[in-house]
């Protein structure tokens, strides 16, 4: 099972995009699903997650402009009011119940321009 990312691209500061990350094999389900980015230079860190029962986090950075949802087969990102400052690599994360834990997107690009 793999889960394959799509959206990225560029935009200017102001602007939005929609993140998707999908499931290669429909007959599993995603558990607590996520998104992380990582810029040049830095360490990958939370962006949004879905947790058990639903909880949703997000990190300071993002609140309020970013969206998280799923359908259990998709996660998405809604990502609006972009800054500079969110252009990464973003990744989404998922575990799968009885299969797998940690699995990882390949990454998909995201650039702000000023």
């Amino acid at each position: 099972v793999e889960l394959v990312e799509s959206g990225g691209g560029m935009v200017q500061a102001g602007g939005s995009l929609t993140l998707s990350c999908t499931v290669s094999d429909r007959g599993f389900n995603m558990d607590n699903p996520g998104w992380y980015r990582q810029a040049p230079g830095k360490q990958r860190e939370l962006v949004a997650r879905i947790n058990g029962g639903g909880a949703i986090d997000y990190s300071d950075a993002v609140k309020g402009r970013f969206t998280i949802s799923t359908d259990k087969k998709t996660v998405w990102l809604q990502m609006n009011s972009l800054k500079p400052e969110d252009t990464a690599v973003y990744y989404c994360n998922a575990d799968f119940r009885g299969w797998g834990y940690g699995y990882w997107g390949q990454g998909t690009q995201v650039t702000v321009s000023s």
